[in-house]
């Protein structure tokens, strides 16, 4: 009964979906307060249907309802309960359905914590959110309902694929949704500004701290799927340009273009269409990624799907939403202001020059992750495009975009000065440039691109410190400013994580018997054999080595090979010694011969590489300061205007 209830309950969800997804709209470009005033109440009865609906299917994997199709094919009796409840989104049809409550809940909020904006101006947000979660209500109810029937039900499930049996099935894929689809309310506010012919500074304003939300969740997102890439796989890498991969770090390059053009919408009144399309384009970014995983195009670990059906329903909806939206865009974006003027050496130059960079970045990533896909589409062949191409393309537009995240937060509104951006930053640059020469001497060779990478680095932060001392100077600037120096360093963070592990980490495939020795850096690691253990759904192979420094015991290490019971699939569980400078990563490969009891074992030593994921936490702390800058929680002058206005209008 309790899927039955769940599947009734996404049949309401799209019935209400619809009613938010037109009659706020039609009341707001009317001026019906009566269904102006249905989008907040529609938005919350929304999401409770959803949360049913949801809440059911979890009820179904916790009590091993094995009559759901979707519960057989990714659970078994034996899986434990945390990834029973994980295993929810799992698969193909639980993840859309997490898509979708995300999607409701990004709408409540929306409801909830704007009541300062006018109220046809949320009533038109609403009512796109509503449209948005119609199609995807409608995709999940046509080809996709995790509440179908098995009969008879089977005695036990498949079980959940061994790759996703692990801690970051349950952190992950939720945080990464919520920045893909948290780009919707940012899409809903553009495709708002559109319909009322509002788009000005009070418009980026509402808007500004819901962007920086999604994106602080997309980069916290991005940063656990890494980590957990980087401990399960087995063989250390922490990004591999994978095309579902890379489908979320192209909405989270616009979305970061995206901030930094409503800033100047914001301040300036100028680039109001461009912010516009950086909106659109966020969010059709984010489809995109929906559709690269879920339509079968894509052979990949991320890649739930293989039914054409559902592909060609997302590419349409897809088609839909880009089309529909540049079309609204198209009619009203020439009789948009063009906003304040700017010199040619300002800060809006500078932001605009930032924007193209990330936009091409973007741009070629794009390129080669659908590149392979025509060609292959269109029977010309099978083209495989890896790291080097990324590498490539990716650096170079890297290098100028991070040289100018120092000088952007220098430079004036309006006018500024070569001379008035090198004084306060001379010392930065000396600094930078002696410290990136020096310390890839200090790691066994010096390296040009570690050097300028590093210098880079040391440039953001050594600005940032002095622009923060200049300011605090004269009082206690908003939490804003600070988020976005804060950000930027987490960049820097970064930077010298990719930079370091790059360039000097060492990997050693060894034969190992009891009692043989391999060194690692300043480390000597210790094999000791290997012994079977038993889990709750797998049996394993639990490697005991020891990890020596100057023959002292730092360690005990305890790799291990898995097999589980339900699949013949071996895993490979690393092991690893986390440090502020290094990890040391041991797995284990296969019994060899012998008869000495000898394994394969390869040993990682990877400096800073915990700086890569340290440098995305202070980017999202950093986003978290300014979007809870109080200057967005009150009602500002324009807002209020806005609202006198939107009530003139109808009266009348």
């Amino acid at each position: 009964m309790i899927p039955e209830i769940g599947s009734f309950a996404l049949v309401l969800a799209l019935l209400v979906a619809l009613v938010q997804g037109s009659l706020p709209l039609i009341g707001a470009q009317r001026g019906i307060p009566a269904w102006i005033a249905l989008a907040r109440p529609a938005s919350s009865m929304l999401f409770l249907l959803i949360a049913v609906a949801f809440g059911c299917l979890t009820a179904s994997f916790i009590n091993n309802d094995f009559s759901v199709v979707y519960v057989a094919q990714h659970s078994n009796s034996r899986l434990p309960l945390e990834y029973r409840i994980s295993g929810v989104w799992g698969g193909h049809e639980g993840s859309l359905l997490l898509w979708v409550l995300m999607l409701s809940l990004w709408s409540l909020a929306v409801a909830a914590f704007s009541r300062s904006l006018p109220d046809d101006m949320v009533a038109r947000v609403q009512g796109v959110l509503g449209l948005v979660a119609a199609g995807f209500l409608l995709f999940i109810l046509l080809t996709s309902s995790p509440f179908e029937r098995l009969l008879p039900g089977a005695e036990d499930g498949r079980d959940l694929n061994p790759l996703l049996q692990d801690p970051g099935l349950i952190f992950h894929p939720p945080m990464l949704y919520m920045g893909y689809v948290g780009f919707s309310v940012a899409f809903a506010f553009a495709i708002a500004a559109l319909l009322s012919g509002r788009l000005d500074a009070a418009w980026a304003r509402w808007s500004r701290p819901w962007t920086t939300a999604a994106w602080i969740f997309l980069t916290l997102g991005i940063g656990l799927g890494s980590i957990w890439a980087y401990y399960e796989l087995g063989w250390g890498g922490w990004w591999f340009w994978d095309p579902v991969e890379n489908a979320s770090f192209l909405p989270w390059l616009v979305g970061t273009a995206l901030i930094h053009s409503l800033a100047v919408t914001e301040k300036r009144g100028s680039f109001k269409n461009w912010t516009v399309l950086l909106a659109i384009g966020a969010f059709s970014l984010s489809l995109l990624g929906t559709f690269l995983v879920r339509s079968g195009v894509l052979s990949s670990v991320h890649a739930f799907a293989s039914d054409p059906k559902r592909g060609i329903f997302i590419l349409v909806f897809l088609a839909v939403v880009v089309g529909s939206s540049l079309t609204l865009f198209a009619w009203r974006a020439p009789k948009v202001s063009l906003g304040g003027a700017f010199a040619l050496m300002s800060r809006e130059t500078l932001l605009l020059i930032n924007n193209v960079l990330l936009l091409s970045a973007a741009g070629a990533v794009l390129l080669g992750t659908l590149y392979p896909l025509v060609i292959d589409a269109l029977n010309l062949g099978k083209l495989s495009v890896g790291p080097p191409y990324f590498n490539a393309v990716f650096t170079p537009l890297m290098v100028p975009l991070l040289f100018l995240m120092a000088v952007g937060p220098v430079a004036r509104w309006k006018h500024t000065s070569l001379a008035e951006i090198a004084r306060p930053l001379r010392w930065a640059f000396g600094i930078a440039v002696a410290a990136g020469v020096s310390i890839p001497f200090f790691y066994g060779g010096w390296s040009g691109s570690v050097a300028l990478g590093m210098g880079l680095a040391i440039w953001i932060v050594g600005a940032s410190v002095l622009q923060i001392l200049a300011r605090t100077r004269s009082g206690l600037p908003p939490r804003a400013f600070w988020g976005m120096h804060l950000a930027h360093m987490g960049v820097a963070v970064t930077v010298v994580g990719i930079v370091m592990v790059t360039q000097y980490e060492s990997e050693r495939d060894v034969r190992m018997a009891p009692g043989d020795t391999v060194k690692t850096g300043d480390y000597q690691i210790r094999f000791l054999g290997v012994e079977g253990i038993s889990g709750p759904n797998y049996n394993a192979a639990k490697g005991n080595l020891e990890l020596l420094k100057d023959g002292q015991l730092v360690m005990p290490l305890h790799p291990e090979k898995r097999k589980y019971l339900s699949s013949a699939m071996p895993m490979t569980e690393a092991f690893i010694d986390p440090g502020l400078t290094r990890d040391i990563y041991v797995s284990l490969g296969d019994p060899l011969e012998g008869g000495d009891g000898a394994w394969s074992v390869r040993v990682y030593y990877k400096p800073f590489v915990s700086w890569i994921w340290g440098g995305a936490v202070l980017m999202a702390l950093g986003g978290l300061l300014a979007a809870s800058d109080r200057r967005y929680r009150l009602k500002s002058t324009a807002a209020r205007a806005g609202s006198k206005l939107a009530a003139q209008g109808a009266a009348s």
